[in-house]
Formats: C-alpha cells, structure tokens, sequence
C-alpha cells in the first residue's frame, strides 16, 4: 500500500479507486436478504435525514440561504449514518460501475444490486413516511412543518421532466464524490467531514435524490389527501424516473467512469 503523503493520514486518490472497486464487488455479490435489510434501513436512514431537512425548512425566520445551507447540513444526517453505521444506497451504489468496467463483476450483478437495492430504499424510505405521519409529526410549528411537506412535494411533482433530470444528475454527482472523499478517511470524524459539504451543496442547490423523493413526496401526499391537484401518485412516478435516471448519469458516469479511466484502467492488482 502506498504511503500517505507528509502530514496526512488519508487514502490516496488511486487507493480509493481500488477500495471503491473492491467494496464494489463485495456489494454485487453480497447475499439477497442481507442486501434487502440493508437496502430498507438505507431508504430509512435518508428519509431521517429529509426529515431533519423539513424541520428546518418549515422555520420562516429564517432567510434563503441560511435556510438552504442549515437544511443540507443536517440532511447530511442521511449519508452519515448510510456510511457509518452500514447501509446499501442506490445513489452510492452507482460507484458499482466501476468494478463493472473493470470486468469485476457482469452486467447482471451489477443490475441485480440496482434493482435490489432501489425497492429496498423505497420500501424503507416510504415506510419511515408512515411512521413519522403517524406520528403526528406535521403538527409541529403550527402545523407550517406539514404546510412546507406539501410545498417540496409539489414542486417535485410538478417539475419537468428535462429539469428533474439534470438537478437528478447534478444531485448524484455530489452524492457519489461525497462517498468517494469519504473512503479518504480513517476514522468517523474523517468521514463525517467528507460527506458534509458535497451533500449540503446539493440539498442547498436544489438538486435532486430519488431517494430522499421516496420519503418527502410520499409524506406531501398523505397529509395532502387528494386536496391539491398534481400531488398523487401518479406525480410521485413523473418525478422519479427522470431522477432515477439523472442520478444514474450522475453518477455511473461522471464518477465511477471519470475515476475508471483515470485510476483503473488496466490495472487489475487488487
């Protein structure tokens, strides 16, 4: 293993291809129902993080980019405990990519995760929506905390299809790079501080997370119940293909592939 340079303790940018590629396989292959528990908690774990989100966001006293910055640091919350605490995440299993242009894993494999893993995430992320409706977490604030669920959710609903793809690209791009620094560090705090400022950028910018999408839209549609044109479940379908498929782009392409090029080519020493 190469040695850190002078005065740093992290992974340098070619070992963290080869760790990205290597946890990319054990990914590919790990076992259906570990996977399906993982994918669940995954989807539970970013719907923590939207949540946390919301809360800031309903708080009216706050000015615009206050709001945006404070709320995507604390959806960080999300990737963190993905991270740390062990979780399978669409988004960041586009990183697959890479072991897959290697010819590490097939085509199959790599689709399999992807197909796995999403359900698993929507089931876990809709799920906490449940929950948290049931909890009678809206009625926070005066009930502006449910008021703010319904605005995200219909402009999500209502966002066309090229934009939703483009913010969906964008979205993962940071998304993916927040995974990738984080392989960088050697401790939790390493980690933590990796993923905070790619995912509060895209959180502040607007970008978009399937994901998260799976949690926030499903939740404006249960305290909205019906009252609000465009705001079902056909939307919530209109909204997540275009950022299903941007975040694929996003990253696949403009990460794992990049990093592919640059790092793996031809090398197969792992």
């Amino acid at each position: 293993m190469a040695t850190p340079p002078p005065g740093s303790d992290a992974y340098s940018s070619s070992e963290i291809a080869a760790r990205v590629e290597s946890a990319g396989v054990s990914k590919a292959r790990m076992g259906l129902a570990p996977m399906i528990m993982l994918g669940i908690v995954a989807g539970g774990f970013i719907g923590l993080g939207a949540m946390y989100y919301v809360v800031v966001a309903s708080d009216a006293s706050l000015g615009f980019a206050a709001s945006r910055v404070l709320g995507g640091l604390v959806f960080s919350l999300g990737l963190i405990l993905v991270v740390v605490a062990g979780a399978e995440l669409f988004t960041g299993n586009n990183l697959l990519v890479m072991a897959w242009a290697d010819g590490r894993i097939r085509t199959s494999e790599l689709l399999r995760n992807w197909f796995v893993v999403y359900l698993s995430n929507a089931v876990g992320a809709m799920g906490l929506a449940l929950i948290v409706y049931w909890s009678g977490h809206a009625q926070m604030n005066g009930g502006a905390i449910g008021a703010q669920y319904v605005k995200i959710a219909l402009a999500k609903t209502s966002m066309p299809f090229a934009e939703a793809f483009f913010k969906g690209v964008l979205c993962n791009l940071l998304v993916c790079l927040a995974v990738w620094l984080a392989m960088a560090g050697r401790s939790v705090t390493d980690k933590v501080l990796a993923i905070v400022f790619p995912i509060s950028a895209f959180v502040a910018a607007g970008f978009e997370h399937s994901v998260a999408n799976m949690y926030l839209i499903p939740f404006g549609i249960l305290i909205n119940d019906g009252a609000m044109a465009g705001l079902d479940w056909s939307g919530f379908a209109a909204n997540l293909l275009p950022v299903t498929l941007g975040n694929i782009a996003g990253g696949s392409v403009l990460v794992a592939l990049v990093y592919f090029v640059i790092y793996r080519r031809g090398k197969n020493d792992l």
